[in-house]
Order: structure tokens, then sequence, then C-alpha cells
């Protein structure tokens, strides 16, 4: 077998091998973020249960919409660098990064730039939200991305817009995780082929997501 194919055989093994961890441990993760985002909707009133109720319905029926508004950023660095990068992008698309990923899954506090973009060239897509999100929006997020072995959820300070979603040199951004582009940018990039290293490691890298 050529050099090519053993790496393309390798990376295949490795994108399997995460999908069934990810998947054993996607089912705790999400019922523990969900329960917390129950409990804090609760202290605002009764009105906001019918949002988590339906945030998860008609998920087998939608279509796939149109990622208009999605914006793209070719040729980018992939250099591995220590320290801080400053991004031209907020949150970061691509570019040089840490040669540290950071690990799939989700978190409640941000991560850093560095390891999130060594994360998006193996394929992951990072979904980031302001830290003031209504509950009930955040629970929507995790409810689109639950399950996803590339997908790594997290607040970030200072965006933009409510929400951006983000792969490696493509961004788009969100008013409300009721926008259903929201799920076709999860369907169309939950894979990674897009990204320079698909398949690559979204485990054994560095942070402890929720589950």
């Amino acid at each position: 077998m050529s050099r090519k194919g053993q790496r393309a055989t390798a990376r295949t093994a490795r994108l399997e091998a995460v999908q069934r961890q990810q998947r054993h441990s996607s089912r705790r993760r999400t019922g523990l973020i969900v329960a917390a985002s129950v409990a804090a909707i609760a202290l605002v009133g009764g009105g906001s249960w019918a949002i988590i109720g339906s945030s998860g319905s008609g998920t087998s029926t939608q279509h796939k919409v149109a990622l208009t508004g999605l914006k793209t950023y070719p040729g980018l660095a992939r250099d591995h660098v220590t320290g801080t990068v400053v991004y031209p992008q907020t949150p970061p698309v691509g570019g040089k990064h840490s040669a540290i990923w950071q690990n799939c899954g989700v978190y409640t506090a941000p991560v850093h730039n560095e390891n999130a973009v060594h994360s998006l060239e193996h394929g992951a897509m990072w979904i980031t939200y302001r830290p003031d999100l209504p509950a009930a929006e955040i629970a929507t997020i995790v409810n689109d991305v639950s399950g996803q072995p590339y997908g790594l959820v997290s607040p970030y300070p200072g965006l933009p817009s409510p929400i951006v979603a983000t792969a490696w040199g493509v961004q788009l951004k969100l008013s409300s995780a009721s926008d259903p582009r929201l799920k076709s940018f999860v369907e169309t990039y939950k894979s990674g082929s897009h990204a320079p290293e698909p398949g690559g490691e979204c485990t054994g890298g560095t942070g402890t997501p929720q589950g």
C-alpha cells in the first residue's frame, strides 16, 4: 500500500475509534447539560419550557436549508506555534495554532483559540455562543451537536453575533439557535471531510468536556 493510502487508512481507523468513544459518552453529556439548562429556565418562568420541548423536534423531517451568509477563508496557515496568536476572525477559522488540540465535546467555560484551531484542522466544527445566551438557546445548541464526535461547543466572550458556527476555513453567524441553518451547518460539516486533516484526533488533547 502506498504511503498516502496508509495515512488514509490510519485516519479512518482513528475516526471510527473516536466515534465509538463519543457515542458512549454523548448521552450522559447531553443529559447533564440539558438538565442544568432546564433548572436555569425554571427560574425565569414556565413559558420557556415549550422552547426546550420543541428544540429537538422535527430533526428527522426538517430539510437541510441553504447556508446563506456562510463566509469562506482560503489559504490559511497551519504552522504549530507557542504562545498566543492574534487571529483576524472572532472566533478564528484556522491559521497558526498550538501543537495540542482541544478535546471535542461541550464546555461551559471558554477554551483557548490556539487549541480549538488545531481541532478545526482535524475536522471539528466549533459552535460558540455569547456567555449571556439564554439557557434554552444553549440547550438547543447542545441538542443539535450531541453525539457528533467532532462537535466542539463553548461560550466565547465578545462574539460578533449571539452564536457563531465555525469549521476550518468557513464561518456562519447566527442570531438564534432556532435558525435552521445551525442544523444544516452541523449536517454539512459533521464528517470533517473538508478539513486539512480529516479524521485527526479530537480526544487525548487538552480540556475536559462535560460528561
